[in-house]
């Protein structure tokens, strides 16, 4: 994991995070990138994490490099793409670790194909788990916040495509349906949002896209590396 400067700055910033100490924290795409990241900091910070992904060895082998840390781990086998999935692993959250505070959805993916002539079942995956696995796995994170009065935070991890139509330097662009998933991100944020106000909860939503030029445009999945200053924008939203 990132050290020197960006190490300092987030340590900084988890001094702030007084209040998820002994939180339980539920991320996505856990088993690297971004969401290996956040672990690892939420970890050390005092947090309670449960990662989900579909590598289990990977969760298997962080859990085994934290262990003694403030916090602890635990790695769950999870396709968020299998609405049954999710809702039992949720399920076996709630009832073996306790009640969510914080869901950072994090899981997403791009599969390289275009619109004028592309796989009808890559354009489906990408839907299925950029938009659709972030709405079931919001609702069974809050159904567990308001079940409990805790006034948790739910995160979407968004791209500066979910905000603008980028300019990919490739012989051939492949974001085909990728934008139009992340702009789907930043309005289920907002109607989430607007949502929770109507009914006056605390719940916090809110959005950390990537900002740097430097982000790759093409990936598999969302276990993609991102920057520095992208996991700091991420960790600061849980400090805002």
């Amino acid at each position: 994991m990132s050290t020197g400067v960006f190490g300092e700055i987030v340590e900084d910033y988890l001094k702030q995070m007084e209040q998820w100490i002994g939180g339980l924290a539920v991320v996505t795409g856990a088993s690297a990138g971004i969401g290996a990241a956040t672990v690892v900091k939420l970890v050390k910070a005092g947090v309670i994490v449960v990662g989900l992904a579909r590598r289990i060895e990977v969760l298997e082998e962080m859990a085994n490099s934290l262990e003694g840390e403030k916090g602890t781990f635990h790695p769950k086998q999870c396709d968020v793409t299998n609405e049954e999935e999710v809702i039992e692993t949720f399920q076996w959250i709630e009832e073996t670790l306790g009640p969510i505070s914080i869901l950072i959805n994090n899981a997403g993916m791009l599969k390289p194909t275009t619109l004028k002539d592309g796989v009808t079942e890559y354009w489906k995956q990408t839907f299925d788990l950029n938009v659709l696995a972030i709405c079931i796995c919001t609702r069974e994170g809050l159904k567990s916040m308001k079940t409990h009065g805790i006034d948790g935070h739910i995160i979407h991890v968004n791209s500066v495509a979910g905000h603008f139509v980028p300019n990919v330097p490739l012989p051939e662009p492949m974001l085909n349906v990728y934008p139009a998933t992340k702009h789907a991100v930043t309005a289920l944020t907002e109607t989430l949002r607007k949502e929770l106000i109507r009914v006056n909860s605390k719940i916090k939503v809110s959005e950390q896209k990537e900002e740097s030029a430097q982000t790759k445009a093409i990936h598999v999945d969302a276990d993609e590396k991102k920057t520095a200053g992208e996991r700091l924008k991420l960790v600061y939203c849980l400090t805002a």
